[in-house]
């Protein structure tokens, strides 16, 4: 069978594949259930999903972690709270995997709190290995992904929510140092992991609701794309090869097109709940490769097996006759999908994505 690599390859050169590729993610209670339903702990091995291998630096021994308990010390935090890699606080929510978030900078005082706040330096990590694990795994006929990460959802979850939006209308200065903050070793991060080979960069910002934009569109470009654009650039620069693969939910119809031509290559997950998927393909069609489509806000957790192979049916063949298209649902699938409809999600897509 031709491996992963080559009909990814294939994919994203706009050409029919063999087959279409198609994966899912799962939530922790979903996917216990899915292992005793399956019999099999390699899900993505026994569904036929595709497979990729995630590389990057790793944290030199004894390099110790940032201590962030100082921005919490006047806080009583619950039991079960984690700081994250960020600093930021994550409180259990209660509801399913979902938790309430503590921003480190929320009380901050002054500009130079947010620019002085620690954040690891990649950059200063091993990167040694990082070669010889694109190698290897393209050996394998592996898709070889790497995590770029957020900036503006970063940024907010560092600085707060309200604190960062408010800081973009009334002291853009302050949301200009925060995004900077973030984002001041992405470019040479992506540039080194372009010319180790890697085939796929992610990266993302929710910048949209179910309706439109959370901001105006120069706001966004201004904060967000300016600095994604430099990103992107650095990347392609290295390697003309790699791939771009950006997320946002909700309807960014908007800003399709100013994406695209600041270099996403891929992008995910188009969400037919908000944005309507048969006019973003007619503009922009062989142009940016779909990840996604696949509704978790209505096929899958509400729609029968028999809507879901339809609807598995139906994106294909509007949208993957000439490549361009990976098969996904449009976010990780919760706890109300019926086991049944991930069976017939997978089975579809072995029958309908048959080149």
């Amino acid at each position: 069978m031709t491996s992963d690599l080559e009909v990814y390859r294939q994919t994203m050169s706009f050409r029919r594949p063999g087959r279409v590729l198609f994966a899912a993610d799962f939530t922790p209670d979903l996917r216990e259930r899915l292992v005793k339903h399956t019999g099999s702990e390699d899900l993505l091995g026994h569904y036929g999903m595709w497979k990729r291998a995630w590389v990057g630096p790793r944290r030199p021994e004894g390099l110790a972690k940032i201590d962030y308990s100082v921005y919490y010390k006047d806080d009583t935090l619950p039991p079960g709270t984690t700081i994250d890699d960020s600093g930021v606080a994550h409180i259990p929510g209660g509801f399913y995997h979902f938790t309430k978030m503590l921003s480190p900078l929320r009380n901050a005082t002054s500009i130079e709190q947010i620019q002085s706040y620690p954040l690891d330096n990649t950059l200063e990590w091993d990167w040694s290995q990082v070669k010889a694990d694109v190698d290897k795994a393209h050996a394998e006929g592996i898709v070889v992904g790497a995590w770029v990460g957020h900036m503006y959802e970063s940024a907010w979850q560092i600085r707060g929510y309200e604190e960062f939006l408010t800081d973009m209308l009334t002291q853009p200065a302050w949301a200009h140092a925060m995004l900077e903050r973030v984002i001041e070793t992405k470019a040479e991060r992506c540039r080194r992991l372009a010319e180790a080979g890697v085939d796929v960069l992610q990266c993302g910002d929710d910048v949209a609701s179910q309706r439109a934009l959370m901001f105006e569109p120069a706001m966004w470009r201004e904060f967000m794309l300016s600095r994604w654009r430099k990103v992107w650039a650095a990347a392609h620069a290295a390697n003309p090869g790699v791939h771009v693969w950006y997320h946002s939910d909700g309807d960014i119809t908007a800003i399709i097109g100013e994406l695209i031509e600041a270099g996403v290559n891929i992008l995910n997950p188009l969400q037919p709940e908000c944005l309507d998927v048969d006019a973003v393909f007619a503009e922009f069609g062989g142009r940016v490769a779909f990840d996604g489509v696949m509704g978790t806000q209505s096929t899958m957790p509400w729609g029968t097996p028999a809507d879901v192979k339809a609807r598995v049916k139906e994106i294909i063949q509007k949208y993957g006759q000439n490549g361009g298209l990976f098969v996904t649902p449009t976010h990780i699938l919760e706890p109300e999908v019926p086991l049944a409809n991930i069976d017939a999600f997978a089975d579809a897509c072995r029958e309908y994505g048959q080149g």
